[in-house]
């Protein structure tokens, strides 16, 4: 696993990922019929990218700023500070959302429509939450001294 600020960093082989979103105030969102506001905080969505260009393609263009809305994370990233993602080649997302089975859920259904295993692929990361070491490792290989709420993490 390695982390990756901008999307250039990541490889462009198929694979999952976990974008890390800071959202500074409160977001509505929709998810199919369900509306539901979204406190400030730290997310990590738990995504894949199979299609042509991998990894790299895929978090381009979640970390443009202005796009279509097409996935329900599309709502996310047009309001939230991408923090960058943790990447995993040939990794599945499931897989890293199970890692994440700890940190609760904000939505139910949120990035998980099209999966049959997991409630939902978007995750709350709580003030003071610490994430999987490996992820952790990850994070402190790409020399990123990340700050939530107000201490280094």
């Amino acid at each position: 696993m390695i982390f990756c600020a901008p999307a250039v960093s990541a490889p462009a082989a198929p694979g999952a990922y976990a974008l890390w979103l800071r959202l500074a105030s409160p977001l509505d969102v929709r998810v199919g019929k369900i509306s539901a506001t979204l406190p400030a905080g730290d997310y990590l969505y738990c995504g894949s990218a199979r299609g042509p260009g991998g990894l790299r393609a895929r978090l381009a263009r979640h970390m443009r700023p202005h796009k279509r809305a097409h996935w329900h994370i599309d709502q996310l990233t047009a309001a939230a500070s991408l923090l960058g993602a943790f990447v995993e080649e040939q990794g599945d997302e499931c897989v890293l959302n199970a890692a994440l089975s700890d940190l609760p859920i904000p939505i139910a259904g949120f990035g998980s429509s099209d999966c049959r295993r997991c409630a939902a692929h978007l995750r709350l990361l709580p003030k003071g939450a610490a994430l999987p070491s490996d992820w952790e490792n990850a994070r402190k290989a790409a020399h990123l001294p990340l700050k939530r709420g107000g201490r280094a993490a």
